[in-house]
């Protein structure tokens, strides 16, 4: 099922709640921007991974919670969590 950029807003916001423990109303969107990534695992790939080297459309999210700033990346295939305590996360 493809994501629209709503559709992975809203699990990035879900996904950052559960691991930080928090209510989704304790995190604020503070920008969605179109970006190119360099792969497709969004130059986020998790440890073992291979992914296609080519330039892959998508989106950066960016959340603020518990006074930080976490960034999500996200195509209409994938959402991951980027360096997130040194390491990258698929959702």
């Amino acid at each position: 099922m493809a994501l629209s950029k709503e559709k992975a807003i809203q699990k990035a916001r879900q996904d950052l709640a559960e691991r930080l423990g928090v209510s989704e109303s304790d995190i604020e969107t503070q920008t969605v921007v179109d970006a190119d990534f360099p792969d497709t695992a969004l130059g986020a790939s998790v440890a073992d991974e291979m992914s296609g080297q080519m330039i892959t459309p998508g989106w950066r999210i960016k959340l603020r919670a518990k006074d930080q700033m976490f960034e999500y990346r996200a195509n209409k295939h994938n959402l991951r969590l980027y360096n997130h305590e040194g390491a990258n996360y698929r959702v």
